[in-house]
């Protein structure tokens, strides 16, 4: 049976995290008066910041869903650990060594399941990113600086390599108490016809942390023909890695984020190494899904809805990734109104733009995006015949539900305002009109159903 953590060493531990330096590696806190500090909840969702930390007394508190405590709740709660995995975490950013009661301290059996998974990741990234220097990584060396990135580039991103062997990973890791069941569970290994195999073999690794630094997962890009996988190969879901949780660079990202107000989305692991390097130090990206809520509610709790907040998508301009951007508008309202569009010029993404045109373009290509509502109402209209009467009516009726659903009504009226010069119809307070028609049918549908049901526009 594990032992029971020495509660003196518990004590220590808590004493020695402060609450506030815990709390923002999660969201972004800012200045609450009298000595505590305000962010947006991260235990349930809200558009003001109802989430006070108390440094002085080493506990939080949300007024809103009146979840509260200190250090330790904290962490297990948004973690979802359990006392003693926190306790280790806490104790190892510390540097306090933990002593174990009835029997003492054994490594590996007594530690949390959450705690020993993140413990193999870690281990992985080191063994990945030492097999990058060996003569069978040449191809993988060989496709970054293809892309513009050198060994520098590569350690700063901790990208590695993975043997094309059957178990190396496997076998370097039981070597190190690693079980079976604890490889399998991690994704590192899957199940073969004589016992665990690696899961990544002959591929070009990018780990993937989340928000505190931590190893969760992998990123495998195919390098050779004879591969029969995808081209991009993601570990599969576990304890610690949910994709749509988890966004690739937000650990180098964050602190930029909270900063400078304003988070520019990727698609891809080299369109965020190609904007780092370029000075655009805010990039991070989705990992094998499509930016959903839950991405939304990581930014959010960074940036705060202020308004000055920003984020910007990068897209090429193709339909599917104009309906990836635009599924912000769907989602959330608020964070629509600060999101920007930045589309790529010739189909280029960012890494292929910091290989044609310099470090210079790729900064210009963000800060000369978009306004989300902008992107959307130009995105129609460039779909229709506009110099024709015909073609005006038919992008009007595309185009004015989506004005109609904005909320803010002095944005929407200049929107509308704005949506007439697009179409080239003179008489704008037709198209004020006709949109305000349809904002209020629409309050109308939603007082009757009480907003069950009721979606955004979709325009491809």
């Amino acid at each position: 049976m594990a032992g029971r953590i020495n509660d003196d060493d518990v004590k220590a531990v808590r004493d020695a995290v402060p609450i506030d330096a815990v709390v923002s590696e999660y969201l972004q806190l800012r200045n609450a008066g009298g000595g505590n500090l305000k962010g947006l909840c991260p235990f349930h969702d809200e558009k003001s910041p109802s989430f006070h930390v108390s440094p002085s007394k080493g506990l939080y508190h949300c007024f809103g869903c009146q979840e509260g405590g200190d250090t330790v709740d904290f962490v297990m709660k948004i973690d979802h650990l359990s006392f003693t995995e926190t306790i280790e975490r806490l104790a190892a950013q510390a540097g306090i060594t933990l002593r174990y009661e009835e029997g003492g301290y054994t490594p590996g059996r007594q530690q949390g399941e959450r705690t020993r998974l993140v413990e193999a990741h870690k281990v992985a990234a080191r063994f990945y990113a030492e097999q990058l220097d060996g003569a069978e990584a040449e191809i993988g060396r060989a496709f970054l600086a293809g892309r513009g990135f050198d060994q520098a580039a590569a350690r700063h991103f901790g990208v590695g390599y993975s043997p094309a062997g059957w178990d190396h990973l496997t076998r370097y890791l039981r070597g190190r108490g690693f079980t079976d069941k604890e490889l399998i569970l991690s994704g590192l290994s899957q199940d073969g016809r004589r016992g665990p195999i690696d899961r990544f073999r002959g591929r070009l690794m990018w780990p993937i942390r989340d928000i505190t630094g931590d190893v969760v997962g992998f990123g495998a890009r195919k390098l050779r023909d004879d591969d029969n996988g995808p081209k991009y190969l993601n570990t599969p879901e576990t304890p610690i890695y949910r994709k749509s949780h988890v966004l690739y660079g937000i650990d180098l990202a964050k602190k930029d984020i909270a900063k400078g107000n304003r988070a520019v989305v990727v698609e891809g692991y080299t369109d965020v190494m190609a904007c780092h390097l370029a000075g655009v130090t805010t990039a991070i990206a989705t990992c094998g899904t499509a930016f959903g809520g839950e991405h939304v509610k990581i930014l959010r709790r960074l940036l705060m809805d202020n308004s000055r907040a920003k984020v910007i998508f990068t897209f090429d301009g193709d339909a599917a990734g104009q309906r990836a951007a635009l599924r912000a508008f769907e989602d959330d309202q608020k964070f629509a109104a600060h999101t920007n569009i930045a589309v790529t010029p010739g189909g280029m993404d960012p890494c292929e733009l910091r290989l044609d045109k310099g470090d210079d373009a790729v900064r210009q290509l963000v800060e000369e995006s978009t306004p989300l509502f902008e992107f959307a109402l130009r995105s129609v209209v460039a779909r229709h015949d506009v110099d024709t009467p015909e073609g005006q009516a038919a992008a009007l009726e595309e185009a004015a539900p989506i004005v109609a659903h904005i909320k803010d009504s002095s944005i929407r009226h200049q929107y509308a305002v704005r949506l007439a010069g697009l179409l080239g119809i003179l008489d704008t307070q037709f198209v004020v009109m006709r949109v305000g028609q349809l904002a209020r049918w629409a309050r109308e549908r939603e007082g009757r159903d009480g907003g069950r049901g009721r979606q955004a526009p979709r325009p491809a």
